[in-house]
């Protein structure tokens, strides 16, 4: 692939931030999912609520929401977006001592939701890993990826088709 395929580099392969003002405004949707192992104990720390910092998952989310929100201020050419609605969930694992997490980010505007809902994803993990390091630093983030999108003049994407 050469760099005429990547939309972050013009014709002479310098990086620019995607124009993309003549774009229509659309509603866009993206969905992201990631996990975070640990040893059995950590995650029933987690689970009882006694980890010394407080809630995990609670505190996770908020994070995961706050970084959404500032994802063009962390990744160089992404646009600053208005984002509409951020949700994101947690699951508990106790079969395979994990934390996973989904995101859900959304917007009405010219440009996708992609890095956003990975952003989520990524500090509501690492804030997992932040909240329990003192007991488990082995921790292991993984699967962070994008699972579906919507909207925007690709249409619709899902990691399952």
């Amino acid at each position: 692939m050469t760099t005429e395929h990547l939309t972050h580099f013009d014709a002479t392969g310098q990086a620019h931030m995607v124009d993309v003002g003549a774009k229509a405004e659309t509603h866009r949707i993206a969905l992201a999912t990631g996990s975070i192992r640990m040893k059995p104990e950590t995650l029933a720390i987690i689970m009882s609520g006694t980890a010394k910092k407080g809630d995990v998952l609670g505190i996770a989310r908020i994070a995961a929401i706050m970084a959404s929100k500032r994802t063009s201020d962390l990744i160089p050419l992404c646009h600053p977006l208005a984002l509409t609605r951020v949700a994101v969930e947690f699951e508990t694992d106790e079969a395979n001592a994990s934390v996973h997490c989904k995101a859900q980010v959304e917007t009405y505007g010219k440009t996708g939701v992609e890095m956003e809902a990975l952003t989520a994803v990524q500090v509501g993990l690492l804030t997992v890993y932040d909240m329990c390091k003192a007991v488990d630093r082995g921790m292991v983030m993984s699967n962070i990826r994008v699972t579906e999108k919507h909207g925007g003049k690709s249409g619709d994407w899902s990691a399952t088709s």
